[in-house]
């Protein structure tokens, strides 16, 4: 288990800190921190605040995703999943929803809109090369594998 250092703001007090669900949950709940109810229209996104800032140790990521229930029943996602908090980045975790469905969605103060996942992170470094190996995929992209259905 790794500690990470957290920060709650004025509007996050009262709320539960990131938590697992179940023992084996690789995501945390991130709750809305909103002061009063965040109607989000059909096809609209809204950024909906946690009160929250985090200091990620070095070389790892929080990703922030959709939770599948929300996905699932209400149609509302996380626009840019998964979202990255860097390392470096120090202020508030916002979360950018959209609401995919054809009816408003509420947010209400508490609710759990998102989970967090913390994730290492590899650094590359580029190496320019003229050539690159043969594999039997080739440069074949965008379905070229096919569906995947057998039999």
């Amino acid at each position: 288990m790794i500690t990470v250092r957290i920060r709650r703001l004025p509007h996050g007090e009262g709320l539960a800190l990131p938590g697992y669900a179940t023992a084996q949950s690789a995501g945390m709940d991130l709750l809305a921190a909103v002061t009063e109810p965040v109607t989000i229209e059909p096809g609209g996104r809204v950024l909906i605040p946690t009160g929250l800032c985090v200091a990620l140790p070095p070389d790892h990521e929080l990703q922030v995703r959709p939770r599948s229930g929300v996905a699932l029943k209400h149609g509302v996602t996380v626009l840019n999943a998964p979202g990255t908090i860097d390392a470096d980045y120090r202020g508030e975790i916002g979360i950018i929803l959209h609401n995919a469905s054809g009816a408003p969605f509420v947010v209400q103060r508490g609710d759990r809109i998102a989970q967090a996942v913390l994730a290492p992170v590899l650094r590359a470094a580029w190496m320019l090369s003229d050539a690159l190996d043969d594999t039997t995929r080739g440069d074949g992209g965008f379905g070229s594998t096919g569906i995947g259905r057998t039999g």
